[in-house]
């Protein structure tokens, strides 16, 4: 898969990030502005990877993208990382709706994800993929689990 830039609404303050450096938002994360836990809360941070939709570098469902250095990260470590490029990201997926989601403080829960990444890959078709969009639908109305 070809890079792309990811686009999300800024939902930190700029000065406590790490130029150059990736670091995953954990909850309750002091780098997140007020604005930004709203829209963090509510999944609205997200919504500019529309734009990403409409342009082809995403699609609705599939396996969520990583920044580049995760990438690296990961394929070095877990085997069938790569497997995840086979299909186009998504802005939402499979291991999102099974509980997957959010920062990956341990390789073990990386490769959980991976694993449900790879699940939805091998199985993925209309049926599955409208269940998984409303199931998304559900998990923004009803779920605290955005940080």
């Amino acid at each position: 898969m070809k890079p792309f830039m990811l686009l999300k609404f800024r939902t930190m303050y700029w000065a406590e990030t790490r130029a150059g450096t990736v670091e995953q938002a954990i909850r309750g994360d002091s780098r997140v502005t007020p604005l930004g836990r709203f829209l963090r809360a509510t999944s609205l941070d997200e919504l500019p990877q529309l734009f990403n939709v409409v342009r082809g570098e995403m699609s609705l469902i599939g396996p969520r993208p990583h920044a580049v250095e995760h990438d690296r990260f990961y394929m070095a470590r877990i085997p069938h990382y790569v497997r995840r490029f086979e299909v186009r990201p998504g802005l939402t997926g499979l291991a999102q709706i099974s509980g997957a989601r959010g920062g990956t403080p341990r390789i073990q829960d990386m490769r959980r994800r991976v694993d449900i990444d790879l699940e939805y890959i091998e199985n993925a078709s209309l049926p599955v993929d409208c269940l998984i969009f409303l199931q998304t639908l559900r998990e923004v109305f009803e779920s605290d689990s955005a940080y």
